[in-house]
């Protein structure tokens, strides 16, 4: 739980973007009056998808969902509000959606450059999809 009122300040928030290498940042508001091409977007959010790199959301204000794939392939719903932070690794699958108040405003960080690319499912091949699957067995190092 980090302090979203003073996002703009808030010396953990600058420690864990230090800590993570997080040098890339935006904000972005999703709700009808704010995102253009709304409803095409939330459509496209609400995709199962995976990235190529991690997906790092930290939630300034309102709330909603991320669904995420256990071992099993079942869904996990995760409710984020303000002032919860998710990293979701490279290569779940996963998805996300609004609540019933039908407002967010997030803040996406990336290591570097962003890279917007979703990659609907199935897209089991990716060396991140292989990757995470290792690390769900607890085969990865």
């Amino acid at each position: 739980q980090l302090d979203a009122d003073n996002y703009e300040t808030d010396p953990c928030l600058k420690e864990i973007r230090k800590a993570e290498n997080y040098s890339w940042m935006d904000i972005i508001t999703i709700h009808k009056d704010k995102l253009p091409n709304y409803e095409e977007k939330i459509k496209t959010f609400y995709e199962e998808h995976l990235h190529l790199d991690d997906e790092i959301r930290y939630i300034l204000d309102g709330s909603g969902y991320f669904d995420v794939r256990d071992k099993d392939d079942k869904w996990i719903r995760i409710s984020m509000e303000k002032g919860d932070m998710i990293t979701l690794p490279a290569g779940i699958y996963h998805r996300f959606t609004l609540d019933e108040n039908n407002y967010v405003k997030a803040m996406r960080l990336f290591v570097g450059e962003p890279v917007w690319t979703a990659y609907n499912r199935p897209a089991d091949d990716f060396p991140a999809r292989k990757q995470y699957m290792k690390f769900l067995t607890g085969e990865a190092q």
